[in-house]
């Protein structure tokens, strides 16, 4: 499948909207073509869009509004269609933190280890909802999707190879896959 033909939406996408995707946030900016806050619906037709990825966005929402969100994602999703999400993996970041890893926390404000953890996690207080897989696809089926996969960084089970174009942050990400 061509990519020029597959409607694909990156939702969440702050500063990074490459082109050839329609870029939505819920602040205007530079490469924004869908400024909305998805608790208010995205002004996007139902069942108009191929798939849907999200980078490190999903935490910011609060706990008892993340299935609204994903039902809204689901809502724009063609029947098949898929939502790939990259989320802070809060089991590898324990898992780092009671090893004394230090070098997995990607923030040094602090001279301890459990400051540095704790301000990774909340990411300067942006993080409202912290994620593990187990928790993400509780969440995704009860939003309504048919199918949930973990997902590895690059690599896809969609039909379409490029929804892995814009993953990022591997080292503290879990990638999870959910079709409708």
């Amino acid at each position: 499948m061509e990519v020029s033909n597959v409607k694909r939406l990156n939702w969440g996408c702050g500063t990074s909207a490459p082109p050839d995707w329609i870029n939505s946030d819920i602040v205007p900016g530079p490469g924004v073509d869908v400024a909305a806050n998805i608790l208010d619906g995205l002004p996007i037709a139902d069942e108009s869009i191929d798939y849907v990825t999200s980078q490190h966005a999903l935490q910011d929402l609060q706990i008892y509004d993340q299935v609204a969100a994903l039902t809204e994602l689901r809502r724009i999703l063609k029947p098949g269609g898929v939502l790939r999400l990259a989320l802070p993996d809060l089991d590898l970041a324990i898992d780092a933190y009671k090893r004394g890893d230090r070098d997995h926390f990607l923030v040094w404000d602090w001279e301890t280890l459990s400051g540095n953890f704790i301000t990774h996690m909340l990411w300067y207080n942006c993080t409202r909802t912290p994620f593990t897989y187990e928790f993400a696809e509780e969440l995704l089926r009860k939003a309504g999707f048919a199918r949930v996969v973990r997902a590895a960084y690059r690599k896809t089970a969609s039909p379409w190879p490029e929804i892995v174009e814009l993953d990022s942050r591997e080292n503290e990400s879990f990638f999870v896959e959910a079709f409708k």
